[in-house]
């Protein structure tokens, strides 16, 4: 289980790099702070994420979920907010679009480690 949890970390570290490479707008400054950033979003994920999944149901039922990409955005500002200057993001919108990039790299990269894990 904990082995499963580091290579998540790792697998969403290599995400943030590599939506750090492909926008100028979203910084980072190499890979240990790609790590903390997301060890940061994973606590937020547990704490904070369901909080305001729960605060905007209405909106996220009317929007059929796509409101969660708007959730996952505000968490990455409050990591970047958190972190500091080795991770800034110029932008909500900017937020919103590496949520979606985010989201669907973690979904190739999971779906590939786990198919070769078997």
């Amino acid at each position: 289980m904990l082995l499963g949890w580091l290579v998540s970390l790792v697998l969403n570290a290599v995400a943030l790099i590599v939506v750090a490479q492909l926008f100028g707008s979203f910084h980072l400054e190499g890979f240990g702070a790609a790590l903390l950033a997301s060890f940061i979003l994973a606590i937020l994920n547990l704490i904070v994420k369901p909080i305001l999944i729960v605060l905007t149901l209405p909106i996220t039922l009317i929007t059929f979920g796509l409101f969660l990409f708007v959730v996952n955005a505000v968490t990455l500002m409050i990591a970047q907010s958190l972190m500091g200057p080795s991770f800034t993001i110029d932008g909500f919108g900017m937020a919103i679009i590496a949520s979606i990039v985010i989201s669907v790299l973690n979904l190739l990269l999971n779906s590939l480690i786990k198919d070769s894990m078997r």
